[in-house]
């Protein structure tokens, strides 16, 4: 069982039928929170259409959620599908990353900066 289902619904900070929220154990900001399916699967690609609509729904509801709570500045989504990609708990997880003005220097290329000489373009 994953790490994630082995976390109590208590610490769900949103959830549906077939997915669920938690804050991030280990947040790059303020309000990081995680959307995962509630079926243990991998990557994006082995959800089911209905899991990838429930977890998109709950992104928005988690977005609500942190703009009343946080009131960031912007916003990255991200998925890490497989371990070259950075992934490190193979249970599919989107990243709901509030963003703040200043939370560093030149913000430009957002996620390109994953490979750090691609981000400046």
């Amino acid at each position: 069982m994953s790490v994630f289902l082995q976390r109590p619904a208590s610490d769900h900070v949103a959830a549906n039928s077939l997915a669920f929220a938690i804050r991030d154990g280990f947040p790059v900001s303020p309000g990081h929170t995680l959307v995962i399916p509630r079926r243990e699967i991998a990557t994006w690609f082995d959800a089911s259409r209905e899991e990838q609509h429930a977890l998109m729904e709950l992104v928005g509801e988690v977005k609500a959620l942190l703009d009343a709570h946080y009131h960031p500045d912007g916003y990255n989504i991200c998925i890490n599908v497989g371990a070259p990609a950075g992934q490190t708990v193979m249970h599919l997880h989107v990243h709901v990353i509030p963003r703040y003005k200043g939370d560093m220097a030149d913000p430009r290329g957002g996620v390109r900066h994953v490979i750090p000489e691609k981000g400046k373009y």
